[in-house]
């Protein structure tokens, strides 16, 4: 599939302009990612309608806490990634390249048949970062916008402002998973920069885009309270106190098993630093302790969803999505759904 998203330089070179990094490549070469390659002078995406995986998820498994709580969406994934993480729990398929024999094949109006088959009211580009497959989840959420199917892209964020104006009209959520709040950590750890994922969320924020945004904190690497309060600070300075903050617990993995899992007090100490920085919805992912997944009124403390795991088990919200208890609204897109999977 040929890449829309190119600028030519010579005859024979050509640059992907879909993440900050602008990958020149030359003939018979490929970038970064490992999924675009030159061509006769062209760049052509490797991945176009690939996937190796393919799955019904409750939306909290994205995670998001406050668009369209309760449905299903259609959790699709290719291969390649734009990071380098050590820690990557899907690290099977975001370290490799194409072609790979465990793939399967699925144009666009597939993908919108299994959503409609599945009942599901969105299709998710997650597991392995979706935007470097850019063209493919275009083509895709052009054609789910046209049904009222919505389209959420579970990401690192790591986009350029370029390309992102190029199709952000088709986005209606995201969870951006920022990987630290420092350059060093991202430079070292993913090869990338933290302020092009900064300034793509903020972006996607300015431009209506539903955003909560994922910050994994990691023991002994990224876990100094004081760099959590920056974080938080940052998110409610930019894009302000509404969007959700999902703390997530690492677990070992990769190259990263040599490291024990976060302990849940480092989790609840970084919960109640972004509160007092502001932040009103505060949520801790994997982690067996209730509570922390619920959504809180900010204003009188009631649980007004509770949950256990992706399952809703509580809801005190109105109609309009007011407390019931004390009528403050709580900023959720879309209605309650029931998915049927859990």
């Amino acid at each position: 599939m040929l890449s829309r998203y190119q600028e030519k330089i010579d005859d024979l070179t050509a640059r992907c302009i879909i993440c900050p990094r602008k990958c020149v490549i030359k003939p018979n070469q490929s970038g970064f990612c490992g999924t675009k390659s030159n061509q006769g002078g062209k760049i052509y995406n490797q991945t176009y309608g690939i996937l190796s995986s393919i799955a019904v998820d409750p939306i909290e498994k994205k995670p998001l806490a406050h668009f369209y709580p309760g449905s299903l969406a259609l959790s699709i994934s290719s291969v390649g990634c734009s990071f380098t993480c050590p820690w990557c729990q899907n690290w099977h398929i975001s370290t490799a390249k194409p072609p790979s024999s465990k793939t399967q094949h699925w144009p666009p109006d597939s993908i919108l048949d299994a959503a409609h088959t599945q009942e599901c009211t969105s299709i998710a580009y997650t597991y392995n970062e979706p935007l470097i497959n850019l063209e493919y989840v275009e083509d895709c959420a052009r054609i789910a916008k046209k049904e009222n199917i919505k389209n959420v892209l579970v990401t690192n964020g790591y986009v350029s402002l370029q390309a992102l104006n190029q199709f952000i009209d088709t986005i209606d959520a995201a969870n951006v998973d920022w990987k630290a709040f420092n350059e060093e950590f991202y430079r070292k750890h993913c090869s990338a920069d933290l302020q092009s994922v900064l300034d793509a969320t903020v972006e996607m924020h300015r431009r209506g885009v539903h955003v909560e945004v994922t910050f994994l904190i990691i023991p002994d690497t990224n876990d100094n309270p004081d760099e959590t309060r920056k974080m938080a600070k940052y998110l409610v300075d930019e894009m302000g106190p509404d969007v959700p903050l999902h703390l997530s617990r690492f677990h070992p993995d990769y190259k990263f098993s040599h490291l024990p899992p976060t302990p849940i007090s480092t989790l609840i100490k970084a919960r109640e630093i972004a509160k007092s920085e502001g932040i009103k919805y505060v949520f801790i992912g994997n982690i067996a302790e209730k509570g922390y997944e619920d959504t809180v009124c900010p204003s009188c403390g009631k649980h007004v969803i509770n949950r256990v795991g992706y399952s809703i088990t509580g809801w005190n919200l109105d109609d309009k999505m007011n407390c019931t208890n004390c009528g403050q609204h709580i900023p959720i897109l879309g209605k309650r759904e029931n998915h049927r999977i859990f």
